[in-house]
């Protein structure tokens, strides 16, 4: 049973083949196969509240629907983009008044969950608490964020995956033959056709199964039946899904093309490649995440605010979503890109790394180890260990820090540009005070 009294008389075809149980259900393997924590929730009817976080399209919806239809419960659903305080009270009072007559919690389905305001989410707390009520939510953004502590501590967060082309191929076929049945003729999906649509569809289903029945009605006729081609599907669905397969070569060359430009120093080519991969459906989430790696890869300490810059525009984008927090990223790639380079870090951080992994059986010198108890102490750990806020500037001369058995290696060497002109004069003064401290643990020979 469902708060929405009414339907339609026309379904859109995502809604006509919403899956009627769990082996009917598209992708998620990680939670609904056998002995996954939803699927062994359900086989156990052991039941608990839950959010679900993904992507439109991975079938938050659907799976909240198969709950409560293996689980014999009463399904009530809202949404927190239309309904308010009376849909909120309506379904509560429903709620209880399933419970009075048949022992049993209602499952409250609330999409968008993250809409509601912080009093709102609030008011489900006493029902989720006293059995009412098992409570779903779904959400496309990050928990941690948008909903209630309170809210989460009473819900396990389930992460929803976009679908793959695996998941979604059978799908696409299932919604042929559905509609080759409501049609009364055959459809005749040719290959390239289908693969523009699995790509296009961007691992949300909705929207493949959507586009496919936009694509029917310019089908060509033929002896056969309904002809699909890939021109047609181009011709017919909006041109932001054309063009962009984010698991193809276009994506990551414009990635490449991207990251040149901010090494490159050029902001007007760094706008123009992170403007047209989100005009062409790049997740921005994952171009975020791709801007903060260069401010380390090419900007470094030549200007460590590049670093802040970056994590705070990814931090606007999740506050604001889009259109307004791509602004943000922008603003992060123009400044990456007119900002001092230095890789000197990136190449410092590979050449530690490498070492590490030949000496990482060394052990710890006995100076640098802490000594917390008597029997450390005996053993001589922190014996000679000299602490440098005690010292002339703050500056251990002449100490050590490597492995007794290693030489020291000069991993980082800074740039002459930006930060790194005054770093780079630092570390030779203090090269030199080592040099001439009488207190030499430090080892020659090193690079």
């Amino acid at each position: 049973m469902s708060l929405f009294a009414s339907r339609p008389a026309y379904q859109p075809l995502a809604e006509r083949l919403r899956p009627q149980s769990l082996t009917d259900f598209v992708g998620q393997a990680h939670l609904v196969a056998p002995g996954r924590a939803i699927e062994r929730a359900l086989a156990q009817q052991h039941l608990h509240s839950m959010i679900f976080w993904g992507p439109p399209g991975t079938g938050k919806t659907s799976l909240a629907r198969l709950i409560a239809q293996q689980s014999n419960r009463l399904f009530l659903a809202l949404s927190a983009v239309l309904d308010g305080v009376k849909e909120v009270r309506k379904a509560v009072d429903q709620a209880q008044a399933e419970r009075e007559l048949t022992g049993q919690s209602a499952l409250l389905f609330v999409d968008e969950v993250h809409r509601f305001n912080k009093a709102q989410q609030d008011a489900f707390l006493p029902y989720v608490e006293d059995g009412t009520i098992i409570f779903i939510g779904a959400t496309t953004e990050n928990p941690s964020f948008e909903l209630n502590r309170a809210l989460l501590s009473r819900a396990r967060v389930y992460v929803l995956e976009p679908l793959t082309q695996a998941d979604l191929n059978p799908l696409i076929d299932r919604a042929a033959d559905v509609l080759a049945t409501e049609l009364g003729q055959s459809i005749l999906l040719e290959d390239d056709a289908k693969t523009w649509l699995l790509n296009a569809a961007d691992g949300d289903a909705r929207r493949l199964l959507n586009s496919l029945e936009q694509v029917i009605d310019f089908a060509e006729h033929s002896s056969a039946g309904l002809v699909i081609k890939a021109d047609i599907c181009r011709k017919v669905i909006a041109r932001g899904l054309a063009g962009f397969d984010k698991q193809g070569d276009a994506f990551y060359d414009q990635i490449s093309a991207l990251h040149k430009s901010v090494r490159g120093s050029d902001p007007q080519a760094a706008l123009y490649w992170l403007t047209r991969m989100l005009a062409g459906g790049a997740d921005p989430r994952y171009l975020a995440r791709r801007l903060i790696r260069m401010a380390s890869e090419e900007i470094g300490n030549a200007d460590p605010r590049a670093l802040a810059t970056t994590i705070d525009a990814a931090q606007a984008y999740e506050r604001l979503g889009s259109p307004e927090g791509e602004l943000a990223l922008a603003q992060a790639a123009v400044y990456l890109a007119v900002s001092p380079k230095s890789n000197a870090v990136y190449l410092a951080y590979k050449k530690a790394l490498s070492c590490a992994k030949d000496t990482g059986h060394l052990p710890v010198p006995k100076h640098l180890r802490n000594a917390p108890t008597e029997l450390m102490k005996q053993l001589d750990y922190g014996e000679g260990y000299r602490y440098a806020h005690d010292e002339t500037d703050a500056f251990a001369a002449g100490e050590c820090y490597f492995p007794d058995a290693m030489s020291e290696h000069a991993f980082y060497q800074p740039v002459e540009r930006g930060l790194e002109i005054k770093i780079n004069a630092k570390l030779a003064e203090l090269a030199e005070l080592n040099r001439q401290s009488p207190l030499q643990r430090r080892k020659k020979g090193g690079r």
